[in-house]
């Protein structure tokens, strides 16, 4: 890892690992746009469409530790290059689809693909970049790639609605085919000169594993990463759009502008949340529970508003959703500063299970709940089943509000047996404004 400040090189390779993101973002969010398309194309229901998205994400999270794993074997390059060819063998397959089955499928390669870019792109801001670097580029990764999100929801909806749903999609998947190329050709793993990791057997492995998840940074990168994240992508991916649209009564235009709205205020607040957590690093989790509280409590005037809720809320609704991918990424420092760099990979892998677990399983209960107050297979959901099926929310925010909590006490503890104690929160504050010690 360089010792100075990043070189253009690095800032060139990281370019290539941010635009394979990008792509896959765009991949991951195509379905969540076309939403009522889908229905139409197989004849479907809400549960059916979630199921599309659930398998989709599933494949993703449980895909996350076997991938972490091989990114520390073999390297960011060929992880990215055969999740750029895989994502664009499911894009191309749901163009041709006719039926469920093949959609399914279709998605199921999409989530496979996509679970090789992130982490794998991760490494390779680790590789390239300083250590105080690192939490401001990984910032910059995670908010900069969600302009896939801005792709999906404007140029791909506008063309579907002026060509047709096979010569979008099989286009989505010529995205992908010039994204590997671009890998296979530019891209590397490390600076030159970098060591390469020993091969290990599989017994080495094991043990690698099993000491990624004993550490407790990795755990609460886990818990930070599903208490922040799921929120803000079950919004974006799926249910966000017909919630605007057919419970609040926004225009499809109005809607797509607050999906780019939430897109652009996380890349706002993406830096400022890096910055903050490479100044404070011993402070990360109390700006993952400020995200916390802002989401849980906007949703909750949302939810208890009686009717439609007005246009200013369901602004501020996006916003505060916007800074929920930011959030997430503090689960991935966690896992960086806690763990060695040859377990990086892995501990990025079990980091990043969290949000999206939860993701899937919010996902699946709002269709299902949806169904069930629903009559038939109308799409035509009323806005009180749409509080109903948020209401799950609920539960993974407690889930992951008190995973976060325990594991920041195993951290602490671990630190003042070090010698090292934290001052409260506003002594810290005060500190810092004097400049003496934030600890005693």
């Amino acid at each position: 890892m360089p010792a100075t400040r990043p070189s253009a090189r690095a800032y060139a390779m990281w370019g290539i690992g941010l635009l394979a993101y990008a792509v896959a973002v765009f991949h991951r969010s195509s379905l969540g746009v076309a939403t009522v398309e889908a229905q139409e194309r197989f004849s479907a229901g809400a549960s059916a469409v979630s199921l599309f998205l659930v398998l989709q994400l599933a494949v993703y999270a449980g895909l996350q530790v076997p991938v972490g794993v091989a990114l520390d074997a073999w390297g960011s390059r060929r992880m990215i290059l055969a999740g750029a060819v895989t994502m664009a063998a499911g894009q191309l397959a749901l163009g041709l689809a006719t039926d469920v089955p093949t959609a399914i499928a279709a998605r199921v390669l999409v989530g496979a693909g996509d679970a090789m870019t992130f982490i794998s792109v991760l490494r390779i801001v680790s590789f390239w970049f300083p250590g105080a670097a690192a939490p401001l580029v990984t910032q910059l990764t995670g908010i900069l790639g969600q302009v896939g999100s801005i792709v999906a929801a404007y140029p791909l909806v506008t063309l579907l609605h002026a060509t047709s749903w096979t010569a979008t999609f099989v286009g989505a998947a010529a995205t992908g085919v010039l994204v590997a190329l671009l890998v296979l050709l530019a891209l590397r793993d490390a600076p030159e000169g970098t060591p390469r990791p020993p091969a290990v057997g599989l017994a080495q492995l094991r043990r690698g594993l099993g000491e990624t998840w004993r550490e407790p940074g990795t755990r609460i990168g886990l818990y930070t990463h599903l208490v922040t994240q799921f929120s803000g992508t079950v919004f974006v991916l799926l249910w966000g759009y017909p919630f605007l649209v057919v419970g609040q009564g926004l225009a499809p235009g109005t809607a797509a502008g607050l999906l780019t709205l939430l897109v652009v205020v996380g890349m706002a607040v993406g830096p400022a949340f890096g910055r903050l957590c490479g100044r404070w690093p011993l402070r990360r989790s109390d700006l993952v529970f400020g995200i916390l509280a802002a989401t849980a409590t906007v949703w909750t005037v949302v939810l208890l508003w009686p009717g439609r809720a007005p246009l200013p809320l369901l602004v501020l609704l996006v916003a505060v959703l916007g800074t929920n991918g930011p959030g997430s990424m503090i689960g991935f420092d966690f896992a960086r500063t806690e763990n060695p760099a040859e377990r990086h990979g892995s501990a990025s892998g079990v980091v990043n299970v969290g949000g999206f677990v939860a993701s899937l399983l919010t996902i699946l209960v709002v269709g299902v709940v949806l169904d069930v107050l629903t009559p038939g297979t109308s799409a035509d959901y009323d806005l009180d089943a749409f509080r109903a099926a948020f209401a799950a929310q609920y539960l993974f925010w407690a889930i992951g509000l008190g995973g976060v909590l325990r594991h920041r006490r195993e951290l602490r503890g671990r630190l003042a047996r070090d010698g090292v104690v934290l001052a409260p929160l506003h002594a810290a504050v005060r500190a810092r404004m004097r400049g003496t010690s934030a600890y005693r």
